[in-house]
């Protein structure tokens, strides 16, 4: 069963879905734009079988506080600062965290703050490396270069309904399987009175995760987090290289797309619920006892997705 609470985190409310037996080993979710922890209802059942999984809304997005910005700057760094204080809230010591778009920034910080609280990382379109952002970024990226008013109302196109389906459709190859409360909650809470120019702020801060990449990447280099990506290939904002990316720093990523869009979830929460289990139960199994992941190989799963992944986990 999920639970739907609320906790104060620096006086602001953060809304999260809990489910799993607190004796687990944790796993944190984090969302992206322009959704919320809705995104994960149909992956926290699959996880909270065998594992604690706990997924907030940001601040400013689904049901958690959006303050006014003259009370809360919007910055990936802040959201990073507010999440570090709702897991020590929380009382997560240890936990794996599963990044999706701007979760990917806000969850590395998590871990270049405290390397030693990650277990492993699971990236769902959660880019870190340059190569990974497509053309779709050329605007945003107009904006960083020239701030201006002109540009930075042209990025309102984003916001719009339309463009919030259209982010769920884009590479979907059966439209039928998209549940249209998906796009139209976010539609609905982007359009709270206040919000767009908080998506806006953070359109410009996105920068500010370009500019860590290379954090990032030392990170992984440091610290060999397991990692495991499953990546929607046809997402238009996010391409395929972004996930081949992780290899050159993380030789045992275990990599799989999915025939899919950016919210792959959608339409392959089985498969990538099923993968996460068994790279998670791998990660703990692990702790009993040294593994080595086998030589990288490429296959096509039962469902088409091509993957790229490491031989079944033997035992050293």
């Amino acid at each position: 069963m999920t639970h739907h609470r609320t906790l104060k985190v620096n006086g602001n409310t953060i809304f999260y879905r809990e489910a799993g037996q607190k004796a687990n080993p944790n796993v944190l979710l984090l969302h992206g734009f322009p959704t919320s922890s809705h995104m994960f209802r149909n992956l926290i059942p699959a996880l909270a079988r065998r594992y604690h999984v706990v997924a907030p809304d940001l601040p400013g997005f689904g049901f958690s506080d959006a303050p006014d910005r003259k009370q809360f700057k919007y910055t990936f760094q802040h959201l990073a600062e507010t999440m570090t204080g709702f897991v020590e809230a929380m009382g997560l010591d240890r936990y794996a965290i599963y990044v999706f778009d701007y979760g990917a920034p806000v969850g590395l910080r998590l871990a270049l703050a405290h390397p030693e609280r990650i277990t492993a990382i699971i990236s769902q379109n959660g880019n870190a490396y340059e190569e990974g952002l497509s053309d779709g970024w050329n605007p945003i990226q107009k904006y960083w270069k020239e701030p201006s008013p002109e540009n930075r109302a042209a990025l309102r196109a984003f916001l719009q309904p339309d463009a919030t389906k259209w982010q769920y459709t884009h590479g979907v190859q059966d439209q039928t399987q998209i549940a249209p409360e998906s796009y139209e909650l976010d539609s609905a809470l982007l359009a709270r009175p206040g919000n767009d120019e908080i998506q806006l702020d953070l359109f410009g801060d996105y920068r500010s995760n370009v500019a860590a990449y290379g954090d990032f990447q030392a990170y992984f280099r440091r610290h060999q987090p397991p990692l495991l990506a499953v990546w929607g290939r046809n997402d238009p904002f996010f391409v395929p290289a972004g996930a081949e990316a992780y290899r050159r720093d993380l030789p045992n990523a275990d990599i799989r797309f999915f025939d899919t869009g950016h919210f792959a979830l959608v339409t392959h929460a089985a498969e990538i619920g099923a993968a996460i289990v068994e790279f998670l139960d791998a990660v703990n199994d692990s702790l009993k006892g040294p593994i080595r992941l086998g030589d990288a190989h490429s296959d096509l799963d039962e469902n088409g997705a091509a993957r790229i992944k490491a031989n079944s986990v033997n035992r050293a």
